[in-house]
């Protein structure tokens, strides 16, 4: 079964925590039910975006540095 990961807000998703370090997770990667897996900024403010199931991430539905909205789908775990 998948789960869908859904930004809470809007404002821009980031897949990591700075510039030039490791993206929270990788597509393939296993997480754990509350890992944060990326961020969303709006007015400086960053926001963590956590996995709400333990799974694996399938896969990525916004691009790194994506504009996104309330209820977008962000990644898709299974």
């Amino acid at each position: 079964m998948s789960h869908q990961i859904i930004s809470p807000l809007p404002g821009i998703f980031y897949r990591k925590p700075g510039p030039g370090k490791d993206p929270y997770v990788n597509e393939g990667d296993t997480v754990s039910a509350g890992q944060t897996i990326g961020l969303v900024e709006i007015m400086k403010q960053f926001s963590e975006v956590r996995a709400e199931f333990d799974g694996v991430l399938e896969s990525f539905e916004i691009e790194d540095f994506g504009v996104v909205n309330p209820g977008d789908v962000i990644a898709v775990t299974s």
